[in-house]
């Protein structure tokens, strides 16, 4: 994967997968200390400590459609590459948050990708998970603004009204480009 959005997006899948009913995912840009970090928090099956352990193993997977599990083991890698680090916070039954961080200058960081269409796609493809999505930057002197999306409002105003309809679609994805485009940092062209 080449975009820390994909891992999200992943990630996040990981969480449906272990039947996660409320999933919150957090992407903070923190310019004042040269950090980018990003978490996903799920209240699904969870995991004990040894499938934990084996959730970081590159060469370990659940899944029957292929023999490896490259996810998380990727994104870890992805994070050490540019000075950062992955924990897996995790108990049988409790859910699962895992946080990565990376220094936000280190040349070998990945971007961070489309985060507009990373949310979309999960709010559309599991309608039944309730979602949030925060993206928040920290600029250099300290002052923090942030975008943030719960979709309960948004599922309850539409009733029965699918997520999928056109005229949906467009209004929540331009909320959505709008919210991170109006607090992303600028970069130098």
């Amino acid at each position: 994967m080449k975009e820390i959005a994909l891992h999200l997006l992943d990630i996040a899948e990981n969480s449906v997968a272990a039947q996660g009913r409320n999933i919150s995912i957090e992407v903070v840009e923190d310019l004042s200390s040269d950090l980018l970090s990003l978490s996903v928090t799920d209240d699904g099956r969870g995991m004990d400590e040894r499938a934990a352990q084996q959730a970081l193993d590159p060469f370990y997977t659940t899944r029957t459609t292929r023999k490896v599990g490259l996810g998380i083991p990727l994104l870890k890698l992805a994070a050490e590459q540019a000075e950062g680090r992955l924990t897996l916070k995790t108990a049988s039954g409790k859910g699962a948050k895992i946080e990565a961080s990376f220094r936000h200058s280190h040349i070998d960081r990945m971007p961070l990708g489309d985060l507009s269409m990373t949310f979309l796609t999960l709010l559309v493809a599991y309608p039944h998970v309730h979602w949030v999505f925060v993206y928040r930057v920290v600029d250099a002197a300290g002052q923090s603004r942030s975008f943030e999306f719960d979709d309960a409002e948004l599922k309850t105003a539409l009733s029965d009204t699918p997520l999928t309809e056109p005229q949906i679609l467009k209004f929540v994805r331009g909320m959505f480009e709008e919210g991170i485009e109006a607090i992303a940092p600028q970069t130098v062209k």
